[in-house]
């Protein structure tokens, strides 16, 4: 087996509910889709960053653990499409006793049902219509995709929680439709969180939109929470 991954690096995990966590990021390369908010565009390619034996990379991995890490966070590009890999990185990271994170798209629930197993805090990232993460025709199979994810993390029992990245693009409308089916699926689970992320430097909302999506979600969980990155504010990678 082999992987191909970007880059490998310690730093504060800027996102989420665990914003603020010495994390150790295992970028992998690749990822078919294109949010005109991405900001890893370099890890889009599939033939970008380095390919590794999967037993060297496990080995790369180990050695970039560094004192104190919360947890290793995968991420992208999309890590599910190099699901098998993920699923043998990430057990390998739990037997050194060291929370996994998987941090996707959410665009293939076979692919992420293979990979759930050995993950322990899950981020299950609904895409809006106005992300351009896929062309319109193909939005409800994504939708579909990323509600049978969210099923099946909140079914296996693992810390799950949700993110929906916002612009001033964002019809409320249309925020408030997807948040109807999110709950339609989670209903009074215990989810561990739900972040609204507004976009930074590229079509950011205004405070009156953040207030309304906030709004659109509170009814359904008062554990709402608008979280801007704070890696972009600190200056960290």
């Amino acid at each position: 087996m082999k992987v191909r991954l970007y880059e490998i690096f310690t730093s504060v995990e800027g996102e989420g509910i665990l914003f603020g966590t010495k994390t150790l990021f295992v970028r992998l390369a690749g990822c078919p889709f294109k949010c005109f908010y991405c900001d890893t565009k370099g890890a889009l390619p599939v033939e970008s960053g380095t390919e590794y034996e999967i037993g060297d990379a496990k080995k790369l991995i180990g050695d970039s653990i560094e004192r104190n890490t919360y947890k290793v966070n995968f991420t992208g590009g999309d890590p599910l499409l190099q699901s098998e890999a993920v699923a043998e990185l990430a057990g390998f990271v739990r037997e050194r006793k060291i929370p996994t994170y998987l941090e996707s798209s959410c665009f293939d629930s076979a692919r992420f049902a293979q990979v759930l197993p050995n993950i322990d805090l899950v981020k299950v990232e609904f895409k809006t219509r106005d992300s351009g993460f896929v062309e319109e025709a193909h939005y409800s199979r994504l939708l579909e995709n990323e509600l049978q994810c969210l099923a099946l993390a909140l079914g296996s029992g693992k810390t799950t929680y949700i993110k929906v990245v916002v612009s001033s693009r964002t019809g409320l409308g249309e925020f408030g439709s997807l948040v109807g089916e999110i709950f339609r699926v989670a209903g009074g689970s215990a989810l561990a969180g739900f972040i609204i992320q507004p976009t930074h430097g590229i079509a950011e909302p205004d405070l009156k939109q953040l207030l309304g999506f906030y709004d659109a979600v509170y009814p359904y969980y008062n554990g709402v929470r608008i979280v801007p990155q704070l890696h972009k504010i600190i200056g960290a990678p």
